[in-house]
């Protein structure tokens, strides 16, 4: 008995960008693919040359695993979670653990959440670098380094045209294709070509962020814990992980009313030297502890100001043609989420997940919007609570710091700190 073959065999499909959404769709659709039908052509372009893409130090991020919307459900599903456990810097073991911590580091509340069935561990800080490697070297499809898809159009015959510009300045091209997965970020350039009224948005707060070194070793509390130090009521708060032995990514952030102009790293000595004061000044009720590792370990090249953005998610419009927006492209979120990696892995997966499944492109994305829109929305709607209330004065804060307090009674009487 013969068998209809699916919509998307022999057919061409562009992913646009190889960062965590990108790279988890293209690992999922290889690994779900069904056996008995000839597969799709699958190109991945990238801005990034490769060089510079996987020399990045970067910083750690958190993968979920407390239920089934978390990062590390996605990696066990697409068979590299063991792979990624061995490279956890905290989360594999009793140790790890998110703690809160008053101004003089007093500890507040320590959580640690139960795992979603199957998995060891409800969560794991990783090295950015160690994730996106592991998952670059699951895609067994070309990547094409130094290529921007920079916008598409809709054609008469129902596909996409995707235009793509090359780093090197060489002249654009155009590419054909029957599918079109957005995954280039945050900024997405086809986003703004095809939807650009769906901008990010100011989230209320400002990071000044950099790298401690330690030569010797990370101090305690943070040799084996990450988490947030608050003020004490004035309105700022710091975040800490380590990045390995012997390095911690800390991040003071405070509100204001307006965004102020990003600054990447390097910057120029005398504007890294006028942030790290303004770090100083702003969190000097926060110990010498914290004055350590602002003033005396951190490297002032690696100092960054980063003003918080997210974006709501959408629903897809099928009168765009046959394009999915996932990750931060569809869904950005804020440092303050602590999410969007995991956010970026699931939707890889999922998409895939639909695409081999369902009877159409449309069908696809109908039952992945189901699944992506409320979760991305539901953490964008935390984060904005984080800000407001991590950052709170006066009375809002000893009510927000007598109820995680409370909460931290709770978790060390339930067993779960």
């Amino acid at each position: 008995m013969s068998t209809s073959p699916h919509f998307l065999s022999g057919r061409h499909i562009v992913v646009a960008g190889a960062g965590m959404a990108g790279l988890s769709f293209a690992v999922a659709l290889r690994k779900l693919w069904p056996t008995d039908a000839p597969p799709p052509q699958l190109t991945i372009f990238e801005r990034d040359v490769k060089q510079d893409s996987e020399g990045r130090v970067g910083y750690s991020l958190s993968l979920a695993g407390a239920d089934d919307t978390g990062g590390l459900v996605a990696l066990r599903d697409l068979g590299l979670l063991d792979e990624i456990l061995s490279y956890a810097i905290s989360g594999v073991d009793k140790n790890g653990a998110f703690k809160l911590w008053d101004a003089d580091w007093s500890q507040i509340l320590s959580v640690r959440l139960r795992p979603a069935s199957g998995l060891p561990t409800a969560g794991i800080r990783i090295a950015r670098k160690h994730l996106r490697q592991t998952l670059l070297k699951a895609v067994t499809d070309e990547i094409q380094w130094g290529k921007a898809c920079v916008s598409a159009t809709k054609l008469e015959s129902g596909k996409m045209l995707v235009h793509v510009a090359a780093s090197n300045g060489s002249q654009e091209t155009a590419v054909e294709c029957d599918l079109l997965v957005v995954a280039d970020g945050a900024s997405s350039k086809i986003r703004a070509a095809l939807r650009p009224d769906d901008v990010l948005q100011y989230a209320g707060a400002v990071q000044i962020a950099g790298i401690a070194h330690f030569p010797e070793g990370i101090p305690a509390p943070l040799n084996d814990s990450w988490g947030q130090q608050v003020s004490g009521g004035h309105g700022v708060s710091c975040f800490y992980s380590p990045v390995d032995r012997h390095k911690v990514v800390w991040a003071l952030s405070f509100r204001e009313p307006t965004p102020r102009p990003a600054i990447s790293a390097p910057a120029s000595e005398e504007i890294a030297r006028s942030l790290l004061d303004e770090v100083l000044a702003r969190g000097h009720m926060l110990g010498q502890r914290f004055r350590t590792i602002v003033g005396s370990a951190t490297d002032p090249k690696g100092v960054f100001c980063l003003p918080a953005r997210d974006k709501k998610p959408f629903r897809h419009d099928t009168e765009l043609g046959p394009v999915v927006f996932i990750g931060d492209s569809n869904h950005a979120v804020s440092p303050f989420a602590g999410y969007g990696a995991s956010l970026a892995l699931k939707d890889g997966r999922d998409l895939a997940e639909k695409l081999t499944t369902a009877t159409s492109v449309a069908d696809a994305v109908r039952k992945y919007d189901a699944l992506s829109v409320p979760r991305a929305a539901k953490i964008l709607k935390t984060s904005r609570s984080r800000i407001r209330w991590g950052h709170s004065t006066g009375l809002m804060f000893f009510l927000w710091r007598g109820f995680m307090k409370t909460m931290g009674y709770l978790l060390r009487f339930t067993g779960r700190s």
